[in-house]
């Protein structure tokens, strides 16, 4: 259905989850229940960025627009930053915000056309919980991970899928809202969980899928076959740093070692020298290593590499790889489901990975495949 198509003067709602992704660069995979823990371990604030980066894109068409937002860190701050003026508070939340604050800010914005988040699959469920159905909302990524079907590849997308809703050219369609168990997720075991559905403007070259769990046989055969093929041709007194998925992890299963399921390890000469690794522990090995890759693997039925679920590289790591230091494996039936591979980096970092890559997706089996700037 096409709603509120050409209306003028409409209200949007604007609001930034102040501490969503925080956990990601200290190796917490996730920030829920655990501020204290991140900043403890030296997490930095994430989603203002990304929130500021959605702002700069779209303030050319906003300024006709009021935007109804939360105090402080969680938009008003932001908001000034940019210098629109044309807005409403609606919620004060507290010093430090907690998802109550998410949800009666949502619930304060019932009236707005469209509901902007900045978050992640928590955020995702604390709007959902408190709108339903009322009102179309569209995520701007900014947590740890994101597998529900309701969030923009990236802020810039977000953008773009906005002014086409204003102006009427965006169909609203019912999308999945999608979280984990983060205790599971923290002993290692993934457990996704459909929490309903959200309306959402959906503009396909610019909204990303929810994350698909692919099981049969077959697939685990071709893991198998991809993981001999990278373990028979491994380099000698190199470090391979191992990202999340099962595809990567097969790799530890063959050599017989132990390894994070959900995170990054560090392998060196057929052996797991370290585990788990966040932000810090990464930038340390570096510097003790003269060869250093990354392997990792698209999240199915989204296509990310990097930005999504590993965001233990941060910019600070990444600006020391190429993009010929990346290595990635894939599956047959996880590439069908796909175009490109995706990045959601900032412009001048994605320059150095939007290219073609070599994907491993069987036993001597590589093809090219597109990497795209999300």
């Amino acid at each position: 259905m096409n709603i509120n198509a050409l209306k003028k003067n409409m209200k949007i709602g604007f609001i930034v989850n102040p501490i969503a992704g925080m956990g990601g660069s200290v190796g917490l995979k996730g920030t829920d229940n655990l501020y204290n823990e991140a900043i403890k371990l030296g997490a930095k604030p994430v989603a203002p960025s990304r929130a500021m980066e959605f702002l700069q894109n779209s303030i050319n068409f906003l300024k006709d627009h009021l935007i109804i937002t939360c105090g402080n860190e969680m938009g008003e701050n932001i908001i000034k930053e940019i210098k629109l003026v044309n807005y409403q508070i609606v919620h004060e939340p507290k010093l430090n915000t907690t998802r109550e604050d998410t949800i009666e800010c949502a619930k304060s914005m019932k009236n707005a056309d469209i509901i902007i988040f900045v978050g992640g699959d928590g955020t995702a469920r604390d709007i959902l919980n408190a709108v339903d159905r009322k009102n179309p909302i569209l995520g701007i990524p900014s947590g740890v991970k994101m597998y529900s079907a309701v969030f923009a590849s990236s802020p810039k997308s977000g953008s773009e899928i906005l002014k086409l809703f204003l102006s009427g050219k965006a169909l609203v369609q019912e999308r999945e809202v999608m979280d984990i168990d983060e205790d599971l997720y923290r002993q290692n075991k993934l457990s996704i969980k459909l929490f309903g559905y959200a309306l959402v403007p959906y503009v396909p070259e610019y909204v990303q899928n929810s994350k698909a769990e692919i099981y049969s046989t077959e697939e685990e055969e071709d893991k198998q076959g991809i993981a001999e093929f990278f373990i028979d041709n491994m380099e000698r007194d190199v470090l391979y740093l191992l990202g999340p998925g099962t595809t990567v992890k097969k790799i530890n299963e063959i050599l017989n070692v132990e390894s994070t399921l959900l995170g990054f390890d560090a392998l060196y000469n057929g052996q797991i020298i370290m585990k788990d690794l966040n932000e810090k522990m990464i930038l340390n090995l570096m510097e003790k290593y003269e060869k250093v890759k990354i392997v990792l693997t698209p999240i199915g039925n989204q296509g990310f590499i990097i930005g999504r679920g590993n965001l233990q590289l941060t910019e600070k790591v990444l600006e020391k790889f190429t993009k010929d230091d990346l290595i990635i494996l894939a599956t047959p039936l996880k590439l069908s489901g796909i175009n490109n591979l995706l990045v959601d980096l900032n412009e001048k970092l994605a320059e150095k990975f939007v290219s073609y890559h070599r994907v491993i997706y069987g036993y001597g089996r590589i093809k090219m495949v597109k990497v795209l700037s999300a």
